[in-house]
């Protein structure tokens, strides 16, 4: 069956968890992040439908990569099958983003499949300092990279770019999908 949506517990954990190691107030990291306290709140209390840029927002200001936000710890082998996996949808954009594989101690990635359909660009604001961003088109078209050079792949190609960076991907084809790994130093 389908994941249609946020893991809640996992993320209103992993908020708390990362609020604390930060040793910062709830209306602290809200602020940080540019989203409501009443939002953050509700995350926290594993309520809410926090889209991709809610996340993000959120693992900028905690200084944590976005999937330890959204994934639990993992066994020592995972299979994910497709349609399976925590996805998490943008607000503002045809995307959703299924993590794969987030990052063990001492690795310094995750992967993710990313399913696409034509319609507004998924714009992103810089990540992490120093994160980089690797991209496979699986199906599809997609104009994606740096925001002010974005460039055109099809399927099989690869394109590698500063996710510290603004950066977007935009469908040119319904049924697009690619994976993405998220490098972060």
């Amino acid at each position: 069956m389908p994941n249609t949506g946020a893991p809640l517990e996992v993320i209103a954990a992993s908020l708390r968890r990362e609020r604390e190691r930060v040793g910062i107030s709830m209306g602290e990291l809200a602020k940080r992040a540019g989203i409501a306290k009443s939002t953050l709140s509700q995350l926290e209390s594993g309520a809410g439908n926090p889209s991709v840029e809610t996340l993000w927002a959120l693992g900028v200001a905690l200084g944590v990569p976005f999937s330890r936000l959204v994934d639990p710890p993992a066994p020592q082998v995972r299979v994910v099958r497709a349609g399976e996996g925590p996805m998490i949808r943008s607000e503002k954009a045809h995307y959703a983003a299924t993590l794969l594989a987030s990052c063990p101690p001492g690795a310094r990635r995750d992967i993710y499949v990313v399913n696409l359909e034509p319609g507004a660009a998924r714009g992103s604001d810089p990540h992490l300092p120093g994160s980089r961003e690797h991209m496979i088109v699986g199906t599809g078209r997609v104009l994606a990279g740096l925001t002010d050079d974005p460039v055109e792949l099809g399927p099989g190609d690869y394109l590698y770019y500063p996710g510290d960076q603004p950066h977007i991907v935009t469908a040119l084809e319904p049924g697009t999908s690619l994976v993405l790994v998220m490098e972060h130093v």
